[in-house]
């Protein structure tokens, strides 16, 4: 019989210690501690090797078959999108969100879609019933379409039985929601604990790149937006996404932020309507949509999502503040650069923001995380301080400097022909000092290097 023995592991981070603490000293978090039973190695396990059963055996690259450019076609452009091109077999992907943010929705139109096209599909849900499941897909299709034979729906928790489960089906696709939910009869911890997590997806990661079975993990995140659950999770899969939104828009943003297979940092943006997440192909238009043409305090800024550049629509208010303090408040774009920009306009400029609550927004839910947008906050709270509006046709591209001077920003280009294809005429962007690319001839650009510059261009047309 193996021995075991009792330890003390922190929930948060995963660290062991051979005793209980109450503040952990890798994490810093209090009361995480929790008792587990570490059982010893069976004979089975150690002689374990590789991702199979069996004992691992080195192969020449000649030796190696398959084609390793070969992907799983997904009809679904904007997923395949952040995915690299299509599903790579044997790859495991984990999915993360908010609750409630629509997860468990996408992923289920994605079986349905590879079902329908791709072969055996199998969803493993620990959460919702079949029935449950049932009644999401019918908000899918139309009553007169029915559902593919090849898609698998099973409520089970047993990561051995989930397993079982997919060598039955010979699915090519499988999806486990969540993998929180699931537990290995082997660890003792309960569901959802550290080591719980990690043994349930080191088993899964194991069968499918040892069949070549395409895995999608759902995962719940915690209060502060990271994937609960060991660090280790992350490292463990080939592709982390996030689906990001809020819940007051429609639109939702699946972002890449680790992919072996393709570029990171990727974009594909969705709807959510009552028939599920639609793909929004011009996400541009789509949050230009209902904006108000000369309006003060909005201005355009060309942001970069991964390859593709997005038109997002900046609006500002500043408004004499009646507080000894005034306010700062920023709704999509990074507090701290708010700050920044407000304290350039005030030392470099002259507006007297310092008597002024500042409100900024950023249009459709997005969130702009790149310094590319400083310019174009920047002119959105000047038009607002001065009342005086913005052209409609023109967009604001370039990084403030603490000097009040503008910096160059990476893919130019790329933003500017974005641009000039919805219809906008010129471009204020950072003088070059060399220039990489041809710009597009089809809108004017005009070249700056302070802020001062640029918004005398944009509300005076002069320098």
């Amino acid at each position: 019989m193996a021995k075991t023995k009792t330890a003390y592991e922190c929930s948060n981070c995963g660290r062991r210690s051979p005793k209980t603490m109450g503040k952990c000293p890798k994490c810093n978090e209090w009361n995480t501690y929790e008792e587990v039973v570490i059982a010893a190695p069976t004979p089975a396990a150690k002689k374990r090797g590789g991702f199979g059963l069996a004992p691992s055996k080195p192969l020449t690259l000649n030796e190696i078959e398959g084609d390793p450019e070969a992907r799983l076609s997904l009809p679904m452009p904007e997923f395949a999108r952040v995915l690299g091109g299509g599903i790579v077999p044997g790859s495991v992907v984990l999915i993360g969100g908010d609750p409630g943010i629509g997860k468990s929705t996408l992923m289920l139109q994605l079986a349905v879609t590879l079902a329908e096209s791709g072969g055996p599909v199998l969803y493993a849900s620990g959460e919702e019933s079949a029935r449950q499941i049932k009644m999401r897909a019918m908000r899918l299709k139309t009553e007169e379409q029915k559902f593919s034979e090849g898609l698998y729906l099973v409520t089970e928790t047993d990561v051995e039985t989930i397993i079982a489960h997919m060598q039955t089906t010979k699915a090519r696709m499988a999806i486990v929601d969540s993998i929180q939910t699931t537990y290995s009869p082997q660890v003792s911890s309960a569901n959802g604990s550290v080591s719980q997590v990690r043994e349930c997806a080191a088993r899964l990661t194991a069968h499918a790149k040892s069949t070549g079975m395409a895995l999608f993990l759902i995962g719940h995140v915690t209060k502060e937006g990271n994937i609960a659950g060991p660090r280790v999770l992350e490292h463990m899969v080939d592709t982390v996404l996030y689906l990001e939104g809020d819940r007051h828009h429609a639109y939702r943003l699946l972002r890449g932020v680790k992919n072996r297979f393709g570029a990171t940092s990727e974009v594909g943006v969705f709807e959510m309507r009552e028939a599920g997440m639609v793909e929004v192909a011009n996400p541009s238009e789509a949050f230009l949509a209902e904006r108000m043409v000369n309006a003060p305090g909005s201005s355009i800024a060309v942001t970069m999502e991964g390859t593709r550049p997005l038109l997002v629509e900046v609006q500002a208010l500043a408004t004499r503040t009646s507080f000894g303090n005034p306010r700062r408040t920023a709704n999509g774009v990074d507090y701290n650069r708010l700050l920044l920009v407000t304290a350039v306009l005030t030392r470099r400029i002259g507006l007297k923001l310092s008597e002024e609550d500042v409100f900024v927004n950023v249009i459709g839910g997005l969130t702009v995380q790149e310094p590319a947008a400083d310019l174009a906050v920047a002119a959105a709270i000047a038009s607002s301080m001065r009342d005086v509006a913005i052209p409609a046709d023109l967009v604001m591209i370039g990084e403030i400097g603490l000097s009040g001077e503008l910096r160059a920003v990476s893919q130019l280009t790329a933003r500017l022909k974005e641009a000039a294809k919805l219809g906008f005429r010129r471009a204020i962007v950072p003088r070059l000092l060399r220039q990489a690319e041809k710009f597009p001839e089809d809108i004017e650009v005009i070249q700056v290097r302070s802020v001062r510059e640029a918004l005398n261009q944009a509300m005076n047309g002069k320098k």
